[in-house]
């Protein structure tokens, strides 16, 4: 589902109202059977997603050909674009990694989502919109330059928090602002 600003947004259960009360914006469960479902075909068509993950404590990550860097604990938000015929199935995919269901890495997102201690904690969407350099940019830059933005000019599309509620906001902000 799609709150007004055209975001859609997946989440661990948020504190306050229960997912049965309307919102101002599109939030359910987590990567459990969610309590209320996006529009398939707003998933189908794909767009542009962000996605934030936990890391509890600071550890060294192995980055693919971006080699080792040190990430602090903290929030990151990683920006990507599902704009193919499978659509969002790009973010289930990333899901199954964080959860272990899956092991093979394609993307830098995949060597920081495959370690154990890190966890998919939200997704951030804006459907039928190609918005992911945009909202990028408007984020705090990353520990990684070139994390995520091999196809593009950017810096990275990798930003860093240091709680969920900071990340959240930016991240909403962002999508709203580039028009997602």
């Amino acid at each position: 589902m799609i709150g007004p600003s055209g975001v859609g947004i997946r989440s661990d259960p948020p504190a306050g109202p229960s997912p049965s009360e309307p919102s101002e914006r599109a939030e359910w469960s987590g990567f459990r059977p969610p309590a209320v479902t996006p529009d398939p075909n707003e998933w189908a068509a794909g767009g542009t997603y962000t996605l934030l993950i936990e890391l509890p404590t600071a550890t060294t990550i192995g980055v693919g050909a971006l080699g080792e860097h040190r990430f602090r604990a903290g929030w990151y938000a990683y920006t990507g674009s599902a704009l193919g015929s499978g659509g969002f199935a790009r973010v289930d995919r990333h899901r199954e990694l964080a959860a272990g269901e899956r092991t093979t890495r394609h993307w830098h997102i995949d060597y920081v989502l495959g370690r154990p201690d890190a966890t998919l904690r939200d997704v951030v969407t804006s459907a039928g919109a190609d918005v992911e350099c945009a909202v990028a940019a408007s984020l705090p830059a990353g520990p990684v330059d070139g994390f995520g933005a091999s196809d593009c000019g950017c810096r990275a599309h990798l930003a860093r928090f240091a709680g969920r509620d900071a990340a959240l906001s930016a991240v909403r902000r962002a999508h709203d602002e580039a028009g997602g």
